[in-house]
């Protein structure tokens, strides 16, 4: 067994990736991980200011960062936040379209400020930030990897997140029409879709007793880890997937595949 082969398929020693929404959840894990992959990694969000200890933590593990200002719904705040990455690492190779949010209320008392609130960072961002990055790969003369972060709810559905629901639909088929164009030039795009993931932030839910009958719903009755993220993110980041492109990737300990 070729041990130097296996080990360097999932290595990004050389590459720089941006990582969007870095200041917390997913994508701080994200940014994390691919420094540990040897990529240098530029961590965005809408203040730099947050993600500062994020880059000590990358830097003291000997990896190496950048902290760039970021509005994914802003075209005018994306284009200087990949100004400020080529200026301080490079133009990316790997980009980690992470940043979204969502507003959890039943349908009818969802507002139309509610829908752009989720709408706007979730599909919007992931538009503008998609089609920068292809354009600076184009103008460099390189190809590289674009990573939409979906969610399992772009194919079912769950009560109370209507719009987040529909952005991350939206996600998935825009992964797909970017991934069909860019191919000619050496582009890949595709989609991870985590299923429900245990964090800071959600640990209380997913251990109460509404949380405990959500597991149960699940095939394997487990919800997922931040590291069972770690492998199918660098499999689409780095050369593992070089012949994946179009792809939307379910993480999810066979949630989507339950019984109705």
């Amino acid at each position: 067994m070729d041990k130097d082969y296996l080990g360097g398929l999932f290595a990004l020693e050389g590459k720089v990736a941006l990582v969007t929404g870095a200041s917390s959840g997913l994508g701080r894990h994200f940014a994390a991980l691919l420094a540990r992959a040897g990529a240098q990694v530029v961590v965005t969000a809408r203040r730099a200011d947050k993600l500062q200890e994020l880059v000590g933590e990358i830097e003291a593990a000997g990896g190496r960062a950048q902290a760039v200002s970021m509005d994914v719904t802003d075209a005018a705040s994306v284009r200087a936040a990949f100004d400020a990455a080529a200026a301080g690492a490079g133009v990316p190779d790997v980009v980690i379209n992470n940043a979204g949010q969502t507003i959890t209320k039943p349908l009818l008392q969802q507002t139309g400020a509610d829908w752009d609130n989720v709408m706007d960072p979730n599909l919007k961002g992931c538009f503008l930030v998609a089609t920068e990055a292809a354009r600076r790969m184009v103008d460099a003369g390189k190809g590289g990897s674009i990573v939409n972060i979906a969610s399992i709810l772009g194919e079912r559905v769950g009560g109370g997140v209507a719009p987040y629901t529909i952005s991350k639909a939206g996600v998935l088929q825009a992964t797909k029409a970017m991934a069909l164009e860019l191919a000619r030039h050496g582009i890949r795009v595709n989609a991870l879709m985590p299923g429900y993931v245990i964090t800071d932030l959600n640990r209380d839910f997913l251990t109460s007793e509404a949380g405990d009958k959500l597991r149960m719903r699940i095939p394997s009755r487990r919800f997922c880890e931040l590291s069972d993220l770690d492998g199918p993110l660098l499999l689409l980041a780095s050369d593992a997937g070089a012949a994946m492109s179009g792809a939307c990737v379910a993480v999810d300990r066979a949630h989507l595949v339950g019984g109705l």
